[in-house]
C-alpha cells in the first residue's frame, strides 16, 4: 500500500512513539491524581481535596485530548491511505493484488503465450529428422516463450518454482 513515501516499519515506528508519549503522559496524570487523593484522604482536609477534584480534571482534559487525537490519527492515516491506493491505481500500480484487468490482460498474454508453444511443437513434429535448423529454431521459440510467460507469473526474476493457484476448468 505504501509504495511512495514513508515504508511501512517507518511509519510504525512513528506511530510507536506517539503512543508512547501518550501512555505515559497517561500514567503520569493518574499518579498525580492517586497521590493526591491519598494525600487528601490522610490529611482529610479542604485544600488536599481541592487538590484531587483538580488534579482529577487535568486527567478527564488529558484523557479527553488523548484519546481525539489517537481518533482524528486513526482517521487521517486512513484517509492518506485511501489517497495513496486511489493514487496507485491511477499510476498503474496494483494496490492489493492484480486487478481484475490487470488480471484479464496477462491471462490474454498466457493463453497467446502457450498457443505459440503448440504452433512450435507441431513444427518440430512435421519437421523432424525432415530439417533439423526448423526444429531448433521452433525449439528456441519454445523456450523464450516459456521464459517470458514464466516472468508474467512470477513477481521476481529467480529460477525458483513458480507461486500462484491452479485452476481447473
Amino acid at each position: 500500500m505504501r509504495s511512495l513515501g514513508t515504508p511501512d516499519n517507518a511509519h510504525q515506528a512513528n506511530r510507536g512513539v506517539s503512543l508512547k508519549a501518550g501512555t505515559i503522559g497517561m500514567t503520569i496524570m493518574l499518579v498525580i491524581f492517586l497521590v493526591a487523593l491519598v494525600f487528601a484522604a490522610n490529611e482529610n482536609d479542604v485544600v488536599g481535596w481541592l487538590v484531587v477534584i483538580v488534579s482529577l480534571g487535568w486527567l478527564l482534559v488529558f484523557s479527553f485530548v488523548v484519546f481525539s487525537l489517537r481518533s482524528a490519527a486513526k482517521k487521517a492515516s486512513a484517509k492518506f491511505g485511501e489517497a495513496q491506493d486511489s493514487f496507485n491505481r491511477a499510476a498503474g500500480r496494483n494496490v492489493n493484488g492484480p486487478t481484475s484487468e490487470s488480471s484479464a490482460m496477462r491471462d490474454e498474454k498466457l493463453d497467446h503465450s502457450f498457443k505459440i508453444i503448440q504452433v512450435q511443437a507441431k513444427v518440430i513434429r512435421d519437421y523432424q529428422g525432415k530439417d533439423q535448423g526448423m526444429v531448433d529454431r521452433a525449439i528456441e521459440t519454445i523456450e523464450i516463450t516459456a521464459h517470458n510467460a514464466r516472468g508474467m507469473m512470477k513477481n521476481s526474476d529467480d529460477d525458483g518454482p513458480v507461486q500462484g493457484t491452479v485452476v481447473n476448468e
